[in-house]
């Protein structure tokens, strides 16, 4: 099919050998999180799912400092989430320069353009600050070729002060090695105050209330789903933390919005009000939460550490 490849070896639903088929019904599924549309799904989900073919993924990786994941092969589709440099990518279709799959970070599905994909790596570092310049050579001088979001993740060997890879040198003031993590996830959603308000956004370029808690908490080590209500269901609330006696780093979530508490009575979140993060107290966010009609105006809290 010109223009057209799938990734792996898809098999048509189905008895006989090189076939899928189903055990029972066919189960429902979060359309966000399982990858099937209506003429191919992920080979994991045969037996579960009916899909016409299923395909195996190809494992890839993010070469582009971010790229926007989108509900729909189209530019003018909405962006949902976004892509760091070096994270993996699960690729299952490539049609008409879109790939089609899901990160592996969090199992998110969508459309990237297919240039922003490349082989897999093998991590050694992740970038720690806000951002990170790759330079042309191991010396503060010398120009950048890209800028590098807090979570990317690169692969090198250090060179004194440096981190060489292929494409350049990253300074290792601004990385950490891979499974060093922070102490204070807090600490990182504050560094990223000011940063402007996007949808599907994970960077200090924009970022939205779930992405700023998913970046935040996967630098302390604790990978959580890309959305708040699945951030809640994975995590459940917690029935025994009193909202009168919130510490640092606990987690708020309300309908449709998530943030993290900066001390007993100040929260840090992606705001669409403020159209930023920003650090506010909990007291005036319930209260907006309220006004809405929300009942109850707060879903839950949690204490992940």
């Amino acid at each position: 099919m010109a223009g057209r490849i799938r990734m792996g070896r898809p098999g048509a639903a189905g008895a006989g050998r090189g076939r899928f088929g189903l055990t029972g019904t066919s189960q429902g599924y979060d359309p966000r999180v399982v990858a099937i549309r209506p003429d191919l799904a992920d080979i994991a989900v045969a037996g579960q799912h009916f899909a016409p073919h299923y395909a195996a993924p190809m494992m890839s990786s993010c070469v582009l400092p971010s790229a926007v994941l989108r509900g729909a092969p189209s530019l003018d589709a909405d962006q949902t989430s976004e892509l760091l440099y070096g994270e993996g990518f699960a690729l299952l279709d490539l049609t008409g320069g879109w790939a089609w799959g899901y990160c592996l970070a969090d199992h998110y599905v969508g459309y990237l353009a297919a240039d922003a994909l490349g082989a897999p790596i093998a991590p050694t570092h992740r970038v720690r600050a806000s951002e990170a310049l790759l330079h042309s050579a191991p010396d503060a001088a010398s120009g950048g070729s890209a800028v590098l979001p807090r979570g990317a993740l690169v692969m090198g060997e250090a060179e004194g002060e440096w981190l060489a890879t292929a494409h350049g040198y990253l300074p290792l003031a601004a990385l950490a090695e891979v499974g060093t993590d922070e102490t204070d996830a807090a600490t990182v959603a504050e560094e990223m105050v000011g940063a402007p308000y996007l949808w599907g956004g994970r960077t200090a370029a924009g970022i939205d209330c779930s992405g700023l808690v998913q970046l935040a908490w996967a630098a302390a080590g604790i990978h959580l789903p890309r959305d708040s209500d699945l951030q809640l269901a994975s995590l459940g609330a917690d029935k025994d933390v009193d909202p009168a006696a919130l510490r640092r780093g606990d987690l708020v979530f309300f309908p449709g919005h998530v943030g993290i508490m900066a001390d007993a009575t100040h929260i840090i979140h992606a705001s669409r009000r403020w159209m930023a993060v920003k650090v506010e107290p909990l007291a005036d966010v319930i209260a907006r939460s309220a006004a809405k009609d929300h009942d109850p105006p707060v879903s839950g809290y949690k204490r992940l550490k």
